[in-house]
């Protein structure tokens, strides 16, 4: 990628690049719309990235290139900066506004933009387009940040110019992953502990739906909302603090729908923290058994699922574990994207080869399944 990127970068700007950084993006194996409830997250890196290839100016200008979608984005670097189209150049603007209110002089640049990630597909692209541009930055600028400061400046950027109210997951793990590893991410204390997956006999795969349903983004601030209204009736900072015994207490208190979403919160933080245990363990067959839990609770009492989610995770479940198959469950913030899966390594080609006819005959539509090992975080690769 990034050789392509670098010829991309020529091919549009005559030159080659003298930067080119690459940041990954993330599959969530459990742990879903937790993180902004303070609670507990389980994800891993990807082998999959976004990459940024580029050079100085001699203007007070921005001017990037998106190889995925074939359009540019220019804009003046005059502080304050706003936002504007295309719509993806936001998280872009949003980076470098982070780094002008922190004191950075920002010059004027060229870039290209590759990915490998699929936008819109729950794997955090948005995040790692947000973290490469602070790699950057951090490059041509010659000041490295705190890695913490530099995930909670890309979630500022996502916040106040991408327009979503975020949790810190997918920057924190850009940034912090380590290789043959998953983050344990406490999002109170923003403390991640590494989780090792180094088990040859297990593999994590990623099925791509293509689907992406058009009441994501606001569905994604009203469950936020929710949360937040039963964290004031629980009488707690945040649903992170809340049991199920107080939630039954309050029930009455509670909308329906505002105790259901409660209620998958709390549970899930549970079943992050022993799938977490279970891992250390190689207790593969529980950890399994905590992603159906977990995207039973999504479904029913989160209610972010879908037809194409729910379907590939009950294929899953027809499978059984003596062919291999350990667990599944919808990841990301849902409507549509991934399902991830955890199978045995002998079992990935009949596996893949079973989800994909079996999806194809219920839904008539076709899906992308690959599989990774856990990648390690951002870096600079020239």
């Amino acid at each position: 990628m990034a050789e392509r990127s670098a010829d991309w970068f020529a091919k549009a700007f005559g030159r080659p690049p003298r930067w080119i950084v690459a940041a990954p993006g993330r599959v969530n194996l459990i742990g879903e719309h937790t993180d902004y409830n303070e609670g507990f997250v389980l994800p891993m890196a990807i082998e999959r990235y976004m990459v940024i290839a580029a050079d100085r100016n001699a203007d007070k200008h921005a001017t990037l290139h998106s190889v995925t979608t074939g359009d540019t984005a220019s804009f003046s670097l005059r502080p304050p900066l706003e936002r504007g189209m295309p719509a993806w150049s936001n998280y872009i603007r949003g980076v470098i506004a982070g780094f002008q209110e922190r004191g950075e002089r920002i010059g004027g640049f060229d870039a290209v933009i590759d990915s490998s990630l699929p936008y819109g597909g729950g794997l955090a692209s948005s995040a790692a387009l947000e973290v490469a541009m602070a790699t950057l930055l951090e490059a041509t600028g010659g000041h490295t940040l705190d890695p913490v400061e530099k995930a909670l400046l890309c979630q500022e950027a996502e916040h106040n110019f991408g327009g979503v109210p975020c949790g810190l997951m997918d920057q924190f793990t850009s940034v912090l992953a380590k290789g043959n590893h998953a983050l344990l991410l406490d999002c109170r204390s923003r403390t991640a502990k590494p989780v090792r997956m180094t088990d040859p006999e297990i593999s994590v795969l990623i099925i791509n739906t293509h689907v992406r349903h058009q009441l994501a983004d606001g569905e994604y601030a009203k469950r936020r909302a929710e949360c937040e209204a039963a964290a004031r009736i629980l009488k707690v900072p945040a649903l992170r603090d809340a049991n199920l015994t107080a939630l039954k207490r309050t029930q009455k208190q509670m909308p329906p729908a505002v105790f259901r979403r409660a209620r998958h919160v709390i549970t899930e933080n549970q079943r992050t923290l022993q799938a977490a245990e279970a891992m250390v363990g190689r207790k593969w067959k529980l950890v399994g058994e905590l992603m159906y839990a977990s995207h039973a609770s999504l479904r029913d009492d989160y209610e972010v699922s879908c037809r194409e989610l729910d379907a590939i995770v009950e294929i899953a479940a027809r499978i059984p574990q003596s062919e291999g198959m350990l667990g599944c469950r919808m990841t990301g913030a849902g409507f549509g994207g991934c399902a991830v899966s955890l199978v045995k390594s002998k079992a990935v080609r009949p596996i893949t080869r079973k989800l994909e006819e079996s999806y194809e005959q219920q839904i008539k539509s076709t899906v992308t399944i690959f599989s990774s090992r856990p990648a390690g975080g951002t870096k600079v690769l020239k």
